[in-house]
């Protein structure tokens, strides 16, 4: 994986330790000489890991609707910034341009771009992991919506595991380092 995606939100949110874990992926994207591709805005937990990223010398690459620009308030110092016409088209440059997906805490746009991701990895439309990192319990409650999916038949147990989870940034790395996905799609 040379180039990560991150999910994220453009609020900071009010658990410090969110912010923390944001800037140990910077950090560990840095190590890794990882690419970073992500939403393009300077505010919140997005702005966070862009920022940190562009800091340590490291290659950031935004992809932000046209619309959004004053919303979010785009990031000017990226090494590239990719506009595009909706959220639609930003997804799809966005999977078009990333070898792995991380998802941090955020919002309804957060979690939209995990599932998106997620759908298109289970019906076979690309083969790239994507993880979920659970900071401090984060995703605890969406975790066990999941389950009772798989529970009641919604999902199935392989089409959950797609999607790596760790509560730590070294865990989740090298749990997608390790991802090899099913050769064909399996729903």
């Amino acid at each position: 994986m040379k180039r990560i995606c991150v999910f994220c939100g453009s609020s900071d949110g009010t658990d410090p330790l969110i912010t923390k874990a944001a800037i140990e992926l910077a950090d560990a994207l840095l190590q890794r000489n990882n690419h970073l591709i992500y939403g393009g805005a300077k505010i919140g937990i997005m702005g966070t890991v862009a920022q940190r990223v562009i800091d340590g010398g490291g290659r950031v690459i935004g992809v932000i609707p046209e619309f959004l620009k004053k919303k979010e308030v785009v990031h000017t110092k990226l090494y590239e910034l990719i506009t595009t016409k909706n959220m639609n088209d930003r997804k799809l440059k966005m999977l078009a341009l990333s070898d792995g997906f991380i998802t941090l805490p955020g919002g309804f746009g957060t979690l939209e771009e995990l599932f998106e991701i997620a759908t298109a990895l289970q019906l076979g439309q690309h083969k790239k992991p994507i993880g979920l990192l659970n900071i401090n319990g984060f995703y605890d409650e969406l975790l066990a919506s999941l389950s009772k999916m798989v529970t009641l038949g919604f999902v199935k147990q392989h089409n959950l595991d797609l999607v790596l989870v760790d509560s730590s940034v070294p865990g989740l790395l090298s749990k997608m380092d390790a991802f090899k996905a099913p050769d064909k799609a399996i729903w």
